[in-house]
């Protein structure tokens, strides 16, 4: 999902077997959705076709209404798919944040895999898609993050009835929704010659099929055989009643299969380190041409050379219709080297048809256009007119924004040749008339999101850290911030962001940048200044950051990207200057006291110990030990207005409270699970402010919040609203009470309030 070439990127890897770590607007708009009072049935959620739903799946829950805090997009959209019989009906895919519905009439994107959940958190990331022609309301998504040996198997989704609801099939193969490759495809295909009968293309395990509409899965007679690490088969496509493979892994790129009885290799495949990869392919139904992009590397990052060739599926001669030969030298001397991406055939004009170039950083990527069959080509990027007012921070802090990066797939509506859009790594841009271009992206939120402060007053209802995206202002939780992302410096990824408990118009914030990794804001985050210096370590390591109390001392911890860590430093003088803080756990993550400016504290994951300081992050002594240990994602949260009040999140391990500044700690009973924890606005009559957690206190990770300092838990969310792994960051607002807003790994910004039902059954 990264979106700039100047740091690491985002990995979003697990860090664990069965958790990830951490990891794109028409109009203003949101997401809703309403939390049932009681469990949906169970075909709603996605389970295996003969497995029953959990006990705790049939639990009431507190009634909320849960939206999506508008940003627009942030991720890489993988794959859009319009139906071709029926208008105005779309599907989008990306990378890590699940599958889409177009709503025509709302002109937003409906969201269909938020019912995933925690288990589950492996099946956010659509490998392909795939619609059948003939029967409208069929959709089947190929689901499946990673391929990696830490990962669970892929499964296919199957609905009848548009994404509503989902019945699932188990595959015994990995995929890769977030790996290279990720923007080829598609690799799943509905057979236009049987509906019960669909194709799947897999990276490591060849080719698959299933002749019973996804319900079951065996492997096809495919010669190629995968190579370790490769791509294996990048997309299925049909032909009139043909269907042909792109293949990566080395020997003939393209196989056909003509009759049902069998794949063999296409002849006369042009060759090269230009046609080396098969990354996508459009048929032409009139002229019968079949294209093909090709690329040396299977992108979306690497690719310096690529092509787009026509097959002609009646005479089988190949024709080179590439629009621009990569390789080229730039006005300013750079090599203009990019693969091809994206491609698609007009459905309503025989011999039209758009592609897309990829990786192209020098000359920036842009959409080719040609209306006669690919012997000539327009560029329709330097025409376009780009209007980003819903969407601001597509500008990047720059004045004006970019056509594109990684634009690795491109649709035409087939009931509007005008009507194009292509996906980017971070939008989804469409035009009516080939010349203006906006976000066609309301609805679909994609940011990974690492830190997350709703401020005590003041404009803004939040303030955000997201991974790729830097920091965001929201002084709307309805619309896009107004401000972009936060400037001076631009950061991609956030790894830290603290505001002052007793100064809120003081907040630091931290991250990737070229340009210094530290910055403060005197007003609350609407504008910031660079820190006037920073440690040399923190170009390479920028990691978490405190402020206390009173906003006069700040500790930065330092935490590279692998995972290696070093020694925390302290400023007195807003970042001015920076002294090592030997005592301080490196790597830890500091927090501050929100009452007393003296007093700091550090969980240190490999001891197992709490470290705290009474001199203002000078020292740090050790307090309680035989805590659990081992574990980077062990939390330690300060409770609001009160000194030395402090609980730990030890995920499988529960959660632990002291009262006495880190001395010692209780475990709270009944909580089987804590992963991530925050703190709200008090409910009447309360003195303790709400806690917000993710955790468990039976078998169902769930989003909890309790009004009793942890005595009792309600359920928040739903088996409807659950967006696989949710164990990041997790605030409630300290002006509202009941409203909670949750960080997800690929679907944005969750908030809710409660919508206070008839009862509601207490968790204890």
């Amino acid at each position: 999902m990264s979106v700039s070439s100047n740091q690491p990127e985002s990995s979003n890897e697990p860090g664990s077997s069965n958790q990830p770590a951490r990891r794109a607007v028409l109009a203003a708009g949101v997401v809703t959705g309403l939390s049932a009072w009681f469990a949906l049935p169970a075909s709603r959620a996605v389970a295996d076709d003969s497995a029953p739903a959990s006990p705790e799946a049939e639990s009431a829950a507190l009634p909320h209404r849960w939206r999506t805090v508008a940003i627009g997009g942030t991720g890489f959209v993988t794959g859009v798919l319009f139906h071709p019989r029926v208008e105005g009906l779309a599907y989008a895919r990306t990378d890590i944040g699940g599958a889409y519905r177009w709503d025509s009439r709302g002109r937003e994107w409906i969201p269909l895999t938020d019912h995933l959940g925690w288990d589950d958190w492996n099946l956010l990331g659509i490998e392909a898609m795939a619609l059948d022609p003939r029967h409208p309301d069929r959709l089947y998504l190929a689901a499946g993050t990673y391929s990696q040996s830490w990962s669970d198997n892929g499964a296919v989704l199957r609905s009848d009835d548009r994404g509503a609801t989902w019945s699932r099939a188990g595959l015994p193969v990995k995929l890769g929704a977030n790996e290279d490759g990720r923007g080829a495809g598609e690799r799943l295909l509905v057979d236009p010659r049987d509906s019960d009968t669909l194709w799947l293309g897999t990276r490591h395990d060849g080719l698959w099929k299933s002749t019973d509409r996804g319900a079951t899965w065996s492997k096809a007679g495919f010669a190629p055989e995968p190579v370790a690490n490769g791509q294996g088969v990048t997309f299925l496509v049909a032909a009139g009643r043909a269907l042909y493979a792109g293949w990566a892994d080395g020997g003939p790129t393209l196989y056909r299969n003509g009759s049902g009885t069998g794949w063999e290799a296409v002849p006369g495949l042009p060759g090269g380190a230009s046609a080396r990869v098969p990354i996508r392919a459009a048929y032409d139904t009139e002229t019968r041409l079949l294209y093909v992009t090709f690329a040396d590397a299977p992108g979306p990052n690497g690719q310096s050379d690529g092509s787009v060739h026509a097959l002609n599926t009646l005479t089988g001669v190949w024709t080179d219709v590439t629009p621009v030969r990569p390789g080229g030298t730039t006005p300013d001397g750079s090599r203009d080297t990019f693969g091809y991406g994206g491609v698609a055939v007009d459905a309503r004009r025989p011999g039209t048809l758009v592609a897309t170039t990829n990786n192209r950083w020098a000359e920036v990527d842009t959409v080719f256009r040609s209306t006669d069959a690919g012997r000539t080509w327009t560029s329709l990027k330097e025409g376009a007119v780009l209007d980003v007012s819903e969407t601001p921070y597509l500008r990047w802090g720059e004045s004006t924004p970019k056509f594109g990066w990684w634009i690795q797939t491109v649709a035409i509506d087939p009931f509007d040749s005008r009507h194009i859009v292509y996906g980017t790594g971070a939008t989804l841009y469409g035009t009516r008339d080939l010349v203006h271009w906006a976000p066609e992206i309301r609805g679909l939120e994609e940011s990974a999101v690492r830190q997350l402060v709703s401020p005590p007053r003041g404009r803004a209802r939040l303030i955000s850290g997201l991974a790729d995206i830097g920091h965001m202002y929201h002084d709307s939780l309805t619309a896009s911030p107004s401000r972009g992302m936060a400037t001076d410096p631009l950061f991609g990824t956030a790894t830290g962001l603290a505001m002052a408990a007793r100064r809120p118009s003081y907040v630091v914030r931290t991250g990737w940048s070229d340009a210094g990794n530290g910055a403060w804001s005197g007003d609350g985050g609407k504008t910031w200044k660079p820190f006037g210096s920073q440690p040399d370590i923190a170009r390479t390591a920028p990691g978490p950051i405190a402020a206390g109390a009173d906003g006069r001392t700040l500790l930065w911890s330092f935490v590279h990207w692998d995972g290696s860590t070093y020694a925390t430093h302290r400023s007195a003088d807003n970042g001015r200057t920076w002294t090592e803080v030997p005592t301080f756990p490196p790597g830890a993550t500091p927090v501050a006291d929100p009452a007393d400016p003296r007093r700091f504290y550090a969980y240190d994951t490999v001891t197992g110990a709490v470290r705290c300081s009474a001199d203002a992050g000078r020292t740090f002594t050790t307090a309680a030990t035989g805590l659990p240990s081992g574990d980077a994602q062990f939390r330690l949260a300060a409770t609001p207005g009160r000194s030395g009040h402090l609980w730990l999140s030890a995920k499988q391990h529960g959660l632990y409270r002291s009262t006495d500044g880190g001395h010692t700690f209780a475990k709270v009973p009944g909580c089987r699970a804590s992963y991530t924890l925050g703190f709200g606005k008090a409910a009447p009559g309360a003195g303790h402010p709400a806690i917000f957690h993710v955790g468990a206190v039976d078998r169902t990770t769930a989003v909890l919040r309790s009004d009793d300092e942890g005595a009792s838990w309600i359920r928040i969310n739903d088996d409807a609203h659950q967006w696989g792994w949710t164990g990041e960051v997790i605030t409630g607002d300290p002006r509202v009470h009941g409203r909670v807003y949750l960080g997800t790994n690929g679907r944005g910004i969750q908030y809710a309030d409660p919508v206070r039902p008839p009862h509601a059954r207490l968790l204890s």
